[in-house]
């Protein structure tokens, strides 16, 4: 898909990932760039850095109603969603099974039920209309786990396999799916560190937006910004249990570093 003339909503859109590719949307040629955050004020801020084709909207994708009314205000305002890039994350704290049940929540909500909510609000839409686009921004994470944080692995996981099913369902329905699977950007969650994630180095949300733009073109699934990702999710197919056996190394590895 072009971007030019479309429509865009990017929820998480006022700092990283989120900032980057809506300033992209509009240097692409967008009519309209709807910029969701729950920092009303950040994300105002860079609607106005993009100019009169961008609103901000305040946005808590942990609700349904909001995602509702989100989707409500851009049809008020510019008519249609062609593309809605659902991207709002959160980091959590480290930590596995221990951690409280309203943190596992509040995971399930974000990364998973947010992009389940904005389909059910948007996809609809675009089946009527022939034409969409929806990504989700999952992490490399989703693909292959992360040793640090159980609630941040398990449940990007569910958000690729999700836009999996949305692919699947609705592939042929004229409603493009894409999945970003990046490891580490630079973003507000991953400035105190950023772990295992950042192995194959830090990438900036230009770099980022390179890859989902060129993605979005070829209509592939996968948007991988770090392309040694593919490798090791290649390596995880052909032989399960000794990709296991390379993780237990990883976690030993983070256990038995100093608490910061």
């Amino acid at each position: 898909m072009e971007i030019r003339d479309k429509v865009a909503v990017v929820t998480g859109g006022a700092s990283g990932i989120g900032a980057g590719m809506a300033q992209r949307f509009a240097r692409e040629g967008a009519s309209g760039v709807v910029v969701a955050d729950m920092n009303l004020e950040r994300a105002q801020a860079v609607a106005q850095g993009i100019g009169p084709q961008a609103i901000a909207v305040r946005c808590d994708v942990s609700r349904e109603a909001d995602i509702q009314e989100l989707v409500r205000q851009t049809r008020e305002r510019f008519g249609r969603v062609d593309i809605y890039f659902s991207n709002a994350g959160i980091l959590g704290r480290l930590g596995g099974i221990e951690l409280e049940d309203a943190l596992w929540d509040k995971m399930w909500q974000v990364h998973g039920m947010a992009h389940v909510w904005a389909a059910r609000a948007v996809v609809p839409e675009m089946v009527e209309r022939g034409e969409g686009y929806f990504l989700v921004t999952a992490s490399a994470a989703g693909l292959l786990n992360i040793v640090e944080t159980a609630p941040y692995g398990v449940t990007k996981h569910a958000a690729v396999a999700i836009a999996e099913w949305l692919r699947i369902a609705y592939g042929r329905k004229g409603v493009r799916v894409s999945c970003l699977c990046p490891q580490s950007v630079q973003t507000d969650m991953t400035r105190d560190g950023t772990g295992s994630a950042g192995i194959n180095g830090v990438l900036t949300p230009e770099q980022v937006a390179d890859v989902v733009v060129q993605t979005m073109r070829e209509e592939r699934f996968l948007a991988l910004p770090h392309p040694e990702v593919a490798k090791y999710f290649l390596a995880k197919g052909q032989d399960y249990d000794r990709w296991l056996g390379g993780m237990q190394k990883l976690y030993a590895q983070h256990m038995e570093r100093p608490s910061p």
